[in-house]
């Protein structure tokens, strides 16, 4: 019998999955998770064959547990289902142990047949992704400055990008204002700027907020 987890803070996402997926994978269980700790408590004590995984999750972002379940249960197929762009984030989670990297504008027949795959030992990647991949594959370019910054920088980096304010980052991201103004200052010394200004500049410059 198939078990699949669903990894999101919003419940009505999590529901309308359930219930197009029930359809494509019948008698399947479905488990709903929606902080970052409830998602590791669910693997921890009960055994899915699939978890499928928003980025932006209370408590901690699935970019940060995502490393955390693959420790538990290395074996484990992680689809990670993100409203971020693929070409932003796709690779690093690829890096970090995803199975498969989609955006929630997917079609529910990519999602089930990015399921079908991960679940039969695969690795799903879109054919925009894997072209990009392919093409970085046959380049050898110096490193872009946002690089060099860890999945939460980025995360951060991304909604100053889109003119957020600290506060309205650490709501979005669920961190406090005091972290975010900390990630913002790791964040202007690596790319060696001194303003938001900038960062937004080269955001806009490299499609890090579109």
């Amino acid at each position: 019998m198939l078990r699949v987890l669903i990894a999101d803070d919003h419940a009505i996402l999590r529901r309308g999955l359930i219930e197009i997926l029930a359809h494509e994978f019948k008698g399947a269980v479905w488990g709903e998770a929606a902080t970052a700790e409830g998602t590791l408590a669910e693997v921890r004590n009960h055994d899915w064959d699939l978890v499928i995984l928003d980025l932006n999750m209370p408590g901690r972002s699935g970019v940060d547990i995502l490393a955390d379940l693959k420790r538990l249960r290395p074996k484990l197929p992680v689809l990670v289902l993100s409203t971020y762009p693929e070409e932003q984030f796709g690779k690093r989670m690829l890096q970090t142990g995803a199975s498969g990297y989609l955006t929630k504008s997917t079609t529910p027949e990519e999602l089930v047949k990015a399921m079908r795959k991960v679940l039969a030992g695969g690795r799903y990647v879109s054919a925009a992704l894997a072209e990009k991949l392919a093409w970085e594959l046959g380049q050898n370019p110096e490193q872009l400055l946002h690089e060099s910054l860890s999945n939460r920088e980025l995360e951060v980096l991304r909604m100053l990008a889109f003119g957020k304010t600290v506060t309205q980052t650490a709501e979005e991201l669920h961190l406090s204002q005091t972290t975010v103004s900390t990630y913002r200052t790791r964040i202007l010394e690596k790319m060696k700027m001194s303003s938001s200004v900038e960062l937004m500049n080269y955001a806009l410059r490299h499609h890090l907020a579109d």
